[in-house]
């Protein structure tokens, strides 16, 4: 494996998946949020860069291509697992939260399963569309859960960080971000049932070998 830029940018992603769950074990809140999400936004700008870098330098690569979306699936999984948490368990939340990680797991078992065949069910349009919905609204909710951290963590201020109509930006972040969640968990299962069909006719008969 030959350590290119776009290479090492990917592997920095990876890292910072884990790094995201540890800004809220080092720091104290609304700091852990605000570090969290400064991460989260540098690792998903990176996972632009390593692969307009790789394509325009022309040094794609196997390591490159298995490990890119290893890093998008660490990085959207740790962050959901984490926000779940921190929104008490808010059921808005739960339900497309569960949808996005059931397709992930999903569709990587198939994918393992497939073996060989597995390079069929190439990465879509609409499935680079469901990330990059992923990781805005991961974005959002946690700028949501850090002012929210802000306004109840200490006494509040007068008409502290609120909107003309009382709604708080807090509100407004964490009702943003609940909304595009749900966009990103329609176009998941909408992507997870494309790879499915794709698949299916590999998955009729005996497994050779």
């Amino acid at each position: 494996m030959t350590w290119t830029l776009p290479n090492i940018l990917t592997v920095l992603r990876l890292i910072a998946a884990p790094g995201v769950a540890l800004m809220f074990l080092y720091f104290s809140r609304p700091w852990a949020d605000l570090f969290a999400l400064l991460l989260f936004v540098l690792a998903a700008v990176t996972d632009w860069f390593d692969g307009y870098l790789a394509r325009a330098w022309k040094q794609e690569s196997k390591f490159g291509a298995m490990l890119d979306p290893i890093a998008d699936k660490a990085m959207v999984v740790i962050a959901l697992v984490i926000l779940t948490g921190y929104s008490g368990m808010n059921p808005w939340l739960i339900l497309p939260v569960t949808v996005i990680l059931f397709r992930e797991v999903f569709v990587s078992g198939l994918r393992e399963f497939l073996g060989a065949d597995a390079g069929r069910l190439k990465v879509t349009k609409l499935a680079k569309w469901k990330t990059t919905a992923q990781m805005v609204a991961i974005a959002i909710l946690f700028l949501g859960t850090g002012l929210d951290y802000m306004q109840t963590g200490r006494p509040p201020r007068a008409g502290e960080g609120e909107l003309p109509d009382g709604l708080t930006l807090a509100d407004l972040a964490t009702h943003l971000g609940v909304f595009l969640i749900w966009v990103a968990a329609v176009l998941t299962a909408i992507t997870g049932w494309d790879y499915f069909t794709k698949a299916l006719p590999f998955l009729r008969g005996p497994k050779n070998g």
